[in-house]
């Protein structure tokens, strides 16, 4: 896949890390875009099921904070996404600070694929 590959090159992680971390970031769209939304995505990003069920579970801490974070509304939802992708970029073996480098890449992909409106709104829910 184009945008594994991408990720792999810039960032020098593993195939397993590049889809992992595309999959939580999809998955966390996935969580927070309207279906109709969330269906563009899937227009422009092909075999998108696949990364996502390469992305991990965040378990552990990281999952008991997002199900406390959600539990106090919108802005803990926000939390409970961060908490999330935090707990599974960590069971990819890949610094939390690595959230931040997947999410330019996987949005310009995104944007080279389906346009400038359709990056707006994934950019709205993963930053």
């Amino acid at each position: 896949m184009e945008l594994i590959q991408m990720l792999v090159q810039q960032l020098g992680v593993s195939e397993e890390q590049a889809s992992g971390g595309a999959g939580l970031l999809f998955r966390l769209a996935q969580e927070k875009l309207s279906s109709g939304e969330f269906a563009q995505v899937k227009d422009v990003v092909p075999g998108i099921e696949n990364v996502m069920s390469s992305a991990p579970e965040a378990g552990g801490l990281a999952g008991a904070l997002g199900g406390l974070a959600s539990a106090f509304g919108s802005g803990g939802s926000q939390l409970a996404g961060l908490a999330e992708l935090a707990g599974g970029f960590k069971n990819l073996d890949l610094d939390t600070g690595m959230i931040g480098k997947f999410i330019p890449l996987v949005l310009s992909y995104v944007q080279s694929k389906g346009g400038d409106e359709l990056k707006q709104m994934l950019a709205k829910v993963l930053q």
